[in-house]
């Protein structure tokens, strides 16, 4: 069910698998995005069994409306039965919220700042790179009293540089704005590699990346890929601070 899952000065990091819920096929089973087909019911029933198996409430679980852009939203409680924003990233200094994050393929990037009780999640795929989401959580924690030089990040399972293949107008596009994301696959085509994007973002905000699972989702049985099965489910990323439930 959380397939890895880190801790670090008083911050904790944690990516599921799609193992241990409650969907049927094709979103079998620990699916946890609402906006794939899935049964509602099954969805909610997933976030409960996720947040309990890392010791946190459900329903001070915040989630996005993920759209590949760059907005980022500074929360203090959960959405409740109002909208939820679309942006992809979430910004927080409150220890009793948990900030997820999903993703089938994107890179889920997970911030924090303990010293400052900052914490972030973002989603960056292929247009959130573009876009920057990465750099601009890093400035909306900046703003909340972060210091760059104490974020540490964590980057979950994505799909990979050898898997992500593109056109090659496309992956010009990308590396004249990131160039760490030029890539080939392994059969010899261009490619992207999205992770090594980020990281190079976050390197220039002075960011320290202390951690990426060495999963490329499109490969692995165990993760949801879209490229791989496009109906299917989505996996998440948590982020949260030391302090009270």
């Amino acid at each position: 069910m959380i397939g890895h899952r880190t801790a670090a000065d008083g911050a904790h990091f944690a990516f599921t698998d799609r193992w241990g819920g409650v969907s049927a096929v094709p979103h079998d089973s620990l699916n946890l995005g609402g906006a794939v087909g899935d049964d509602p019911a099954a969805v909610l029933a997933n976030r409960a069994l996720a947040a309990g198996a890392l010791g946190r409430d459900p329903d001070r679980v915040v989630w996005m409306n993920q759209v590949h852009g760059r907005d980022v939203a500074v929360v203090d409680a959960p959405w409740g039965d109002g909208p939820v924003p679309a942006v992809d990233a979430l910004v927080t200094t409150r220890p009793d919220l948990t900030l997820a994050v999903l993703t089938a393929d994107c890179v889920p990037v997970l911030l924090a700042d303990p010293r400052a009780g900052v914490v972030a999640a973002a989603h960056s795929g292929r247009p959130g790179l573009l876009a920057g989401v990465a750099p601009a959580a890093v400035e909306a924690m900046t703003r909340q009293g972060a210091d760059p030089g104490r974020i540490i990040a964590v980057l979950g399972p994505s799909v990979c540089g050898k898997c992500y293949e593109v056109p090659a107008q496309l992956r010009d596009e990308v590396a004249a704005v990131v160039p760490e994301a030029y890539a080939e696959t392994s059969w010899g085509t261009p490619a992207l590699d999205v992770s090594a994007g980020v990281r190079s973002q976050l390197a220039r905000c002075g960011v320290q990346v202390i951690g990426t699972p060495d999963v490329c989702t499109l490969e692995s049985a165990d993760h949801f890929s879209y490229r791989r099965e496009r109906t299917t489910g989505r996996l998440a990323g948590y982020v949260w601070l030391d302090g009270t439930e």
